[in-house]
């Protein structure tokens, strides 16, 4: 059986960092690249047995980047604190490395997002996945700050069939934080790109995004939850202009 390591990036996640390794308890390694945390994270990660790496952090890409060649293990599965691998979804992966040759480089895996402790089933999250599972060798984050991805252009790349887990709401001044810190990445991602900031990015882009979540991907399914939600991504995309239109204008 080929064997697996376990990579998890972290910031101030006591609340997370034990459940999250406890579910690849199963896995060969586990490395925990820790952003110089305040709180117990990098404490409870030690005690369960993993590696923890001190690194600053400068982004979401850059850190993965760096440390998938940290890895002991030819094949990695990378999370997030607030993930958790399912029981299905680790019999899955251990099949997989049962195989003597994989002949993929990496592999999809969906998320089921839970919001303010409701499973979400729309809200244009449905189709929610990420490329984690992957060889150490041949896969690399593309150089973008917000929904940063495996670049899976020069690469195999395949599907799993069972989903993980990720409870993205810790509290709402948390989401919130979070929704600004990507706003502004977001405004660096865009900035090469966009043009003179008008209305039609303040009102009219924001206005879009509200209804491709709430009417297109059918978050009024999901309730009050899917309309905040909406309202939330909304707003995402107003900071986004916001902050460039700052950016531009505090310059000589």
């Amino acid at each position: 059986m080929q064997k697996l390591s376990v990579i998890i990036p972290t910031y101030n996640e006591e609340g997370h960092i034990e459940a999250v390794l406890d579910a690849v308890r199963w896995a060969d390694e586990w490395i925990v690249v820790d952003n110089f945390s305040t709180d117990r994270t990098a404490e409870l990660a030690v005690a369960f047995g993993a590696r923890v790496l001190k690194r600053q952090y400068t982004g979401p890409a850059d850190q993965k980047n760096w440390a998938i060649p940290q890895a002991a293990h030819e094949w990695v599965l990378l999370l997030d604190a607030d993930e958790r691998i399912t029981p299905d979804l680790a019999l899955e992966i251990q099949d997989w490395l049962k195989k003597e040759e994989i002949p993929f480089d990496g592999f999809w895996i969906g998320r089921q997002n839970y919001f303010m402790g409701q499973k979400i089933h729309y809200s244009g999250w449905q189709n929610d996945a990420v490329v984690r599972f992957i060889r150490r060798d041949t896969c690399r984050y593309d150089n973008k700050q917000v929904h940063e991805e495996i670049d899976t252009s020069q690469i195999k790349v395949s599907r799993l069939r069972h989903k993980m887990d990720h409870y993205t709401f810790k509290n709402l001044d948390h989401f919130l934080e979070k929704m600004q810190r990507y706003a502004r990445w977001s405004a660096q991602d865009h900035a090469a790109k966009t043009g003179r900031i008008t209305l039609f990015h303040l009102c009219i882009k924001p206005f879009f995004r509200f209804f491709k979540h709430y009417i297109m991907k059918g978050g009024i399914l999901d309730g009050a939850i899917g309309f905040v939600i909406s309202v939330i991504m909304a707003w995402g995309v107003f900071l986004r202009y916001v902050y460039l239109m700052a950016e531009r204008r505090q310059k000589p």
